[in-house]
């Protein structure tokens, strides 16, 4: 650490890992299973389940969803799910299907805008590429397979105009992503050569042999970033058959401030909250510490895609992914043979909507409601919204800020100015689909959807300590709780 620096909490430290393994929505599915695995989790969704109190499982959707629970030592048929729910993607430009673009003999890259990102802001950094790609090896087999890559040097940069030349940029600058978002890739006359930098790798050349089966990309992309994608995957130019890619600052993430009370990262919303739940879920169903041995229900994290974009997808919040989940869990531990136990289940459960929250902004105090200003360092944000953006009520609230004060962890709490919009998250659409009570909750964060977000390294440790009691003290507090129990017959009399 810098001379004069404190030390970060440990979750902090990891979290840091976490983020720089975890540069595109797929990545952070790879990140998270290696963990799972390490922990002792495993499953295939397209296995049948056979599963077991104590047991420990997980499977993937796309690779770019992740589904993983355990089962409670002494789990009983229609007993309910604790479940934190995340999603992997963040705002990113996306490269476009025909990539090729080349003006004033640069060769550049067509992308469009996945989300509502703060765009300005990837200006002038130093771009690399990663995401999926869908590889067919020619003479080899003729299955076609899924390939990460993250090529993690600087290909790319999208320049800023010279002040001289607009004297008004400083005054307000609008993107406009289709004529400003074209980031060069090459010199045109370099690339037609072969000729590359003095620090630059040597790009793998393509084969003679290549040439006809290259024919089908020839009009889509260069040369020059099919190279790139091709090494980064281990195949040959000709074998790419498509990919699914997104531009990266390839600065790292980082600890940083004065006493290192900072994580600096791109893609804190909403990695942030799938560590937290992530290292809460493992935590809480290790063999030592835990007590899932005690729990009668089921313990769950869900990290979902495209939820800055709507989360309609086959792997997004509004898929059937949960109750999939659920429904096979319930018959695969005997839940058919008991009336209504899926039914049940859902009523006796929670859901816990992990999406990173609005820090009040030192320079910009007056975009706050000035009763709910989440500052770091006081644990995580419950979220509230009358309208129903975030899934919050009195009930959901009350048992996740009682979870965490048995524990011992800060909770605050955030709604948005009257005269302003609210955004939304997974919370609602899940609490729809499901009929689970769902508190929308998330650890404070600035620079919201910039290429370069900042939190708390103490409102790391507070999500993982919060979540794991979430994940261990539920089903208890729940016992306490009367609700729909409290009418006609079903009244609890008085003590």
């Amino acid at each position: 650490m810098a001379p004069g620096g404190g030390t970060p909490p440990q979750e902090a430290v990891d979290a840091v890992a976490y983020f720089n393994e975890a540069w595109t929505p797929y990545h952070a599915v790879l990140a998270t299973c290696r963990r799972l695995i390490d922990a002792g989790y495993e499953i295939n969704e397209r296995d049948a389940w056979t599963l077991k109190p104590g047991g420990k499982y997980f499977f993937t959707r796309n690779m770019s969803a992740v589904c993983a629970f355990a089962v409670g030592g002494s789990h009983v048929p229609g007993s309910g799910f604790v479940v934190v729910g995340a999603h992997t993607d963040s705002p990113c430009p996306k490269l476009k299907p025909n990539t090729k673009a080349s003006s004033e003999r640069f060769l550049q890259v067509r992308t469009q805008n996945y989300g509502g990102g703060l765009w300005y802001t990837w200006f002038d950094r130093d771009l690399g590429v990663a995401g999926r790609v869908v590889v067919k090896r020619a003479g080899v087999d003729e299955k076609a397979r899924h390939a990460l890559v993250k090529i993690d040097r600087p290909v790319m940069r999208i320049p800023s105009l010279a002040i001289h030349l607009n004297r008004e940029m400083n005054n307000g600058f609008a993107v406009n992503f289709q004529q400003h978002m074209v980031p060069i890739i090459a010199n045109a006359a370099e690339a037609a050569l072969g000729v590359g930098s003095v620090d630059a790798p040597e790009p793998k050349r393509a084969k003679a042999s290549d040439e006809g089966a290259s024919e089908k990309n020839a009009g889509r992309h260069h040369p020059a970033l099919l190279e790139l994608v091709a090494e980064a995957a281990g195949c040959d130019p000709a074998d790419v058959c498509d990919f699914d890619l997104q531009l990266c600052d390839v600065q790292p993430s980082t600890i940083g401030g004065a006493k290192n009370e900072y994580i600096f990262s791109g893609r804190l919303d909403n990695l942030a909250s799938c560590y937290a739940s992530l290292a809460a879920l493992i935590k809480a169903t290790s063999d030592d510490g835990s007590n899932l041995a005690e729990e009668t229900g089921i313990r769950m994290l869900v990290h979902y895609d495209h939820e800055e974009v709507g989360s309609d997808s086959a792997q997004g919040a509004g898929s059937s992914m949960t109750e999939d989940a659920m429904r096979r869990v319930c018959r695969a531990l005997g839940g058919d043979d008991v009336e209504g136990a899926a039914e049940r289940s859902r009523r006796k459960s929670f859901i816990v909507s992990a999406d990173m929250a609005h820090a009040v902004h030192p320079n910009y105090a007056d975009k706050h409601e000035p009763g709910h200003r989440p500052r770091f360092g006081d644990g995580v944000v419950i979220k509230h919204n009358a309208n129903q953006r975030y899934a919050t009520d009195a009930v959901t609230a009350w048992l996740f800020r009682e979870l965490g004060e048995r524990a011992g962890v800060p909770v605050q709490e955030f709604v948005v100015r009257s005269d302003l919009g609210c955004g939304s998250t997974i919370g609602p659409i899940l609490s729809t689909r499901t009929g689970i009570r769902t508190v929308d909750v998330g650890a404070p964060q600035l620079s919201m959807h910039s290429v370069r977000e900042m939190c708390g390294c103490d409102d790391v440790k507070h999500s993982v300590a919060h979540f794991t009691a979430v994940y261990e003290g539920f089903t208890k507090l729940d016992e306490t709780l009367m609700v729909d129990g409290a009418v006609g017959n079903l009244c609890r009399p008085c003590d």
